[in-house]
């Protein structure tokens, strides 16, 4: 962060007008360097955005993976629902959702979280965010026409002038897709960390699946192996010792 001058005999407008050169020296330096530009993030900390926190029913779901209980469940509109009569309040599936969307009840401790309006979808409904949203910017349907409607909007964007215009969470090659693919996307004209979201993000349990497989199935073979021989020690000893029969 840049140096700030203590508070001593200058006053407030003199402060903010070193404030603000500490701040440009920060964005030449890190210019210069090619790094994060904080002192530009900093000037837009006061600045309004906005975003709809709805679970992003990942295709590798780090809360369903990690739940012990079965609680969470993918139903068949590949939606990730949270059955609370089922869940223990354990809390794993919390700091295994790389978005932060589920959550504790403080009274009784069990999870909770969207569950894109299963009783909605159900009845043939679209869930209520994106019923109730006055200007459409919640929108609900087939992920490949919302893909290609929302590209479309991207590209109007760009045309505008607003060129940092992106989709989060969709178009993305099969092997930078985050989670294996997300079931709400997003679209941003900033830095996912802005909107406190991960640049990346996965399962941790898919992340590891491979290496924690071979570790157990190597385990698994030494364990057999070491039983093996000893098997076959304990035979010899069998056989060499007079005092046992054989069968």
């Amino acid at each position: 962060m840049p140096a700030i001058p203590a508070a001593g005999a200058i006053d407030i407008v003199d402060a903010a007008e070193s404030a603000g050169d500490a701040l440009d020296r920060v964005d030449a330096a890190q210019a210069d360097a090619g790094v994060v530009d904080v002192a530009g993030a900093v000037r837009k900390m006061g600045d309004w955005v906005f975003m709809s926190d709805v679970c992003r029913h990942c295709t590798n779901a780090g809360c369903l993976d990690a739940c012990p209980t079965g609680a969470l469940i993918r139903t068949e509109y590949q939606t990730v629902v949270l059955q609370p009569d089922v869940c223990n309040g354990c809390g794993y599936c919390v700091p295994a959702c790389p978005f932060g969307v589920v959550d504790r009840d403080h009274e009784d401790g069990r999870a909770g979280k969207c569950t894109l309006c299963y009783d909605r979808l159900e009845d043939g409904l679209e869930p209520a965010c994106a019923k109730s949203c006055p200007t459409d910017s919640i929108q609900f349907g087939p992920h490949e026409e919302l893909v290609e409607l929302a590209s479309r909007r991207v590209a109007e964007l760009h045309k505008r002038g607003i060129e940092g215009a992106y989709l989060y969470g969709a178009g993305d090659e099969p092997g930078e897709q985050l989670a294996g693919g997300l079931g709400a996307f997003f679209l941003l004209t900033e830095p996912p960390e802005l909107y406190g979201l991960p640049a990346h993000a996965d399962s941790p349990v898919q992340e590891n699946v491979v290496p924690a497989t071979l570790a157990a199935v190597t385990a698994g073979l030494l364990a057999g192996a070491a039983a093996m021989v000893a098997f076959a020690a304990a035979a010899r000893r069998t056989r060499r010792s007079p005092l046992r029969g054989t069968w």
